[in-house]
Formats: structure tokens, C-alpha cells, sequence
């Protein structure tokens, strides 16, 4: 249900304080706003966050060894098929596309993890905690069904959610400023903006200038 957004000024603050804390460059007076004064803000479904970090589970799982036949059959006999976009089903099926790339769906998987409540921090200097315990247990072929009656998603409040990826945009323009040698911390910024394109996934405005939510290829982390 569709909740008024915070006051974005006061979250850019927040976020500027954040960048100034961690010793990172700061974005100029002009940088956009993630929404405006007014808006509303909601997640997308708890299904359908449960749904898209548990392919993006899955596509870690075959990047680092799984067989495309089981993984293909996981998620026809969990129904999930149709959520797996055009790449990802080109990586599961036949390993074609950039393995680096998939492989860095963890720091994207940490993201929804966050939102879902299955993890309690998103530390921009830290890589996240290892995930697979939180997901199906691909190995002893856990259902999805199985693995939400055993998983207690409690999602964050929405404001908290927008209130991060304000956060995770700036961050995302900090850290391409970054050379290896200044970064915060232990991650660089191809994790953030994968933490990013998780949470500009998973909030929806609602607003003048917002359209209909789009799906996960279609996640504009351009600006």
C-alpha cells in the first residue's frame, strides 16, 4: 500500500552526511533527486521480491557450478520461469553473456536481501555475509513453496528503503569517482551500483514524474 514518501531534501541531507562520513566525494548541489516533494512510495509485492532473489539466488548457484538441466528444472517446478528475463535464461541455459557480470548478482541478491529483512546491514565498505543459508537449498533441491514456510521475510518500511537508494545513488556516483587505491572500503563500484539497480528494482514511486514500475532489465542506472 502506497505510503507518502519521505521528504527527499531532508533524506539527500542524510545521504550527503553519510559520503562525508565515509570520506568520499560528495555530488554537486545539481544532482537530481530520486523524487519529489509529494510523492508516494511502496515496495513491489513480497512475492515478487521473493521471487526475483530467489533467481537471482539460483543464477549464483549456476555461475559456480550448478548443471543448466537442474537449474532449468528448478525453476520450471517452481514456477518461476516466467520471471527469468531474456539474459538470464540465455547464462542458464547455455552460459552464454559475461560470467563476471552474473556473478556479481550477489551484491544485487545482498540488496533485495536487505529489503526482504533477511539481513540487517548494507554496509557500503563491506562485501555482504554469506547468503546461500537464506536461500533454497539447491543441493538437497528445496522448493521454493519449501523454502518460503521455512523463510520469515518481514520487508523494511518503504520510506527506509527510498531513504537507501538515495543513499546507494549517490554512493554510486562517489565511487566511479574512486580510483582502487581510495575506496572506503573492501567493495568498489560495480557492488554498489549492483545494490543499487536492487533497490531501484524493488520501490516504486508514485507520482508526476514516476511511470508504471518496469522489470529488472529495465533498471536505468545511466544517471
Amino acid at each position: 500500500m502506497p505510503v507518502p514518501a519521505p521528504d527527499p531534501f531532508a533524506v539527500r541531507a542524510a545521504s550527503l552526511e553519510e559520503l562525508a562520513r565515509l570520506g568520499v566525494p560528495v555530488p554537486p548541489e545539481t544532482f537530481p533527486l530520486v523524487w519529489d516533494p509529494g510523492d508516494m512510495v511502496e515496495l513491489r509485492p513480497t512475492i515478487d521480491l521473493e521471487r526475483r532473489a530467489a533467481i537471482l539466488h539460483l543464477i549464483l548457484e549456476r555461475t559456480f557450478g550448478m548443471p543448466a538441466e537442474a537449474a532449468e528444472s528448478w525453476l520450471e517446478r517452481s514456477d518461476l520461469t516466467p520471471d527469468v528475463t531474456e539474459p538470464e535464461w540465455a547464462w542458464i541455459t547455455a552460459e552464454i553473456g559475461d560470467r563476471r557480470s552474473f556473478a556479481l548478482h550477489l551484491e544485487a541478491l545482498a540488496g533485495l536481501s536487505w529489503v526482504l529483512g533477511m539481513i540487517r546491514v548494507l554496509d557500503p565498505r563491506e562485501p555482504p555475509v554469506s547468503l546461500v543459508h537464506l536461500y533454497p537449498d539447491l543441493l538437497e533441491d528445496e522448493s521454493f513453496a519449501d523454502w518460503q514456510g521455512r523463510t520469515l521475510s518481514a520487508p523494511r518500511d518503504p520510506g527506509v528503503v527510498a531513504a537507501a537508494l538515495d543513499l546507494h545513488y549517490c554512493l554510486d556516483w562517489a565511487f566511479l569517482k574512486l580510483g582502487p587505491d581510495e575506496l572506503p572500503g573492501m567493495i568498489d563500484a560495480n557492488s554498489i551500483g549492483q545494490r543499487r539497480w536492487a533497490l531501484e528494482w524493488a520501490v516504486v514511486f508514485i507520482g508526476p514524474h514516476h511511470g508504471p514500475p518496469g522489470g529488472w532489465e529495465e533498471v536505468d542506472l545511466s544517471t
